[in-house]
C-alpha cells in the first residue's frame, strides 16, 4: 500500500461552491462570501469578531501588529512549534523568548513560561499542539498578573475546546489555519479571532491595508484614508466559498477523525503498558479535535529505524518540529543558549502516523499491523526515558 500522511476531505460540494463564485464573479479578497463565512465563524466558535486571511502567518503577523509590538519587546512561546510563531515577532524587530514545553501535552509550561517574563515582556504565545488546549487558565492567569497579551496560535486547534471554550477565542486574539493540512481546509487561508472591540478595531484598519475603510463602508466616515500600517491580508472569496462548505462538514469531520484516533490509541495501548513507547496525552479539561495522531519512542535511534521501516512499507509515517531555538537562524541569533532538554528530547523521539477523514478500515489495518510489528522489533520494553514519561489516559 502507498497511504498518504494527510489527504482533505473534499467533495463535489466543494466544487460547486468554487463554480458559484466564479459564475457570481467573486473573486477578489474580502467579498460577499468572506463575510458570510466570517459570519458563520463568528456564529459556530462563539466569537464577536473574525477576520479571514491568506493563512495563519499572517493572522499572526496582524496580531503583533495590532499590539504595536516593535524592536526592544519580547514575546514568549515554545520553541516546539512552526516557524510563523517566531517570524511573527522577528518581523517587528522583538524578540522571541522560548519556554519549555510540558513531556505529556507538548504544550507551553506555564512555570517556565512564569520564569522567563522581563519587564520587556509584552505577550505570550501558546501553541495548542494536536488540537489539545494548553493550561489556559495559568496562562490567563500570568498574562493579567504581569498586564501581558495572550495570542493563541490555534492553527491546529480549530473546533477544540479548552473548559468548553472553543482554542482561538480564549485568548486576546486567536489564530486559525485552513491550510490543506489541517482538519478544516480551503488550500491556503486562516483568520483572527478576537472578543475585544478595541483590538478589532485595530485589525480591521490592518486588514484593509493601513485604511479605515472598514468604517467607511459602515458609514461612520464620509471617507477612507491611510490610517496606519497594514498589508493585503484578505482572503479571496473563491476560496472562502470552499470553506463556507468545509465548515458546513466539521462535526463529520471529527467523528471520522476520532474514530481514527482512538483506534491507534486502543491498538498501541499495550505497547505504552510495556514502555515501548509514550501515548498522547488529552486533560480532562480539553476536548481535542483529533488533528494529529503522534507518539514519543525511547530514542532519536529508535524513532529514525520505526520511522525509516514504516516509510519502506510505504506508510508515510512523519516527524515534526525541529525546534527554533536549534535552528541554523536560531544559532544565528544566539537563541541556542535556552535550556529547554524537554523539548530537545519530546522533538527527537516524536513520530506521526497518518490521519484523515477518508482512510479506508483496509489502510487504518494495514498501518497498525506494520505499526506494532516494527515498534515490538525496534523499540525494546522499557525504553522510555525518564524525560517524557508515560502519562496514564
Amino acid at each position: 500500500m502507498d497511504i498518504p500522511f494527510s489527504v482533505e476531505y473534499l467533495g463535489l460540494e466543494e466544487q460547486e461552491a468554487v463554480i458559484r463564485a466564479m459564475q457570481a464573479h467573486a473573486l477578489i479578497g474580502n467579498g460577499p462570501i468572506c463575510k458570510a463565512v466570517e459570519q458563520q465563524i463568528s456564529a459556530q466558535f462563539d466569537c464577536k469578531h473574525v477576520l479571514l486571511t491568506t493563512s495563519c502567518t499572517h493572522a499572526l503577523e496582524m496580531a503583533m501588529l495590532s499590539i504595536g509590538l516593535g524592536p526592544g519587546d519580547e514575546v514568549i512561546l515554545p520553541s516546539f512549534t512552526f516557524v510563523s510563531t517566531a517570524n511573527c515577532v522577528v518581523l517587528r524587530g522583538a524578540t522571541p523568548v522560548f519556554a519549555e514545553i510540558r513531556a505529556d501535552t507538548l504544550n507551553l509550561d506555564p512555570d517556565d513560561v512564569r520564569r522567563r517574563i522581563t519587564p520587556r515582556t509584552r505577550a505570550i504565545v501558546p501553541v495548542h499542539y494536536a488540537g489539545v488546549g494548553c493550561d489556559m487558565d495559568a496562562l490567563r492567569a500570568i498574562c493579567a498578573e504581569h498586564k501581558l497579551l495572550l495570542i493563541e496560535d490555534a492553527a491546529q486547534g480549530v473546533d477544540a475546546r479548552y473548559a468548553g471554550r472553543y482554542l482561538g477565542t480564549i485568548g486576546d486574539f486567536g489564530c486559525y489555519s485552513f491550510h490543506g493540512t489541517k482538519n478544516i481546509v480551503c488550500g491556503e487561508g486562516g483568520a483572527l479571532l478576537t472578543n475585544d472591540d478595541h483590538l478589532a478595531a485595530q485589525a480591521r484598519i490592518i486588514h484593509e491595508k493601513g485604511t479605515n475603510r472598514a468604517a467607511f463602508l459602515l458609514g461612520l466616515v464620509d471617507k477612507y484614508s491611510w490610517t496606519a500600517p497594514g498589508s493585503s491580508y484578505v482572503l479571496s472569496d473563491v476560496l472562502a466559498a470552499i470553506l463556507q462548505v468545509q465548515l458546513g462538514k466539521r462535526e463529520t469531520i471529527r467523528q471520522k477523525r476520532a474514530a481514527i484516533w482512538q483506534h491507534y490509541y486502543a491498538a498501541l495501548a499495550p505497547l505504552a503498558a510495556q514502555g515501548r513507547i509514550t501515548l498522547p496525552y488529552v486533560p480532562p479539561i480539553c476536548e481535542t479535535n483529533y488533528h494529529i495522531f503522534h507518539f514519543h519512542v525511547g530514542s532519536a535511534q529508535i524513532r529514525q529505524q520505526v520511522l525509516g521501516a514504516l516509510n519502506a512499507t510505504g506508510i508515510r509515517a512523519v516527524f515534526h518540529y525541529v525546534p527554533l531555538h536549534t535552528s541554523p537562524f536560531g544559532q544565528a541569533q544566539g537563541w541556542n543558549q535556552s535550556q529547554l532538554p524537554i523539548t530537545e528530547h519530546c522533538s527527537s523521539t516524536l513520530l506521526r502516523l497518518p490521519l484523515y477523514p477518508a482512510m479506508s478500515a483496509e489502510q487504518l489495518a494495514y498501518v497498525v499491523e506494520q505499526t506494532v510489528a516494527l515498534l515490538e522489533r525496534y523499540a525494546p520494553a522499557e525504553s522510555i526515558q525518564p524525560l517524557a514519561p508515560r502519562i496514564s489516559a
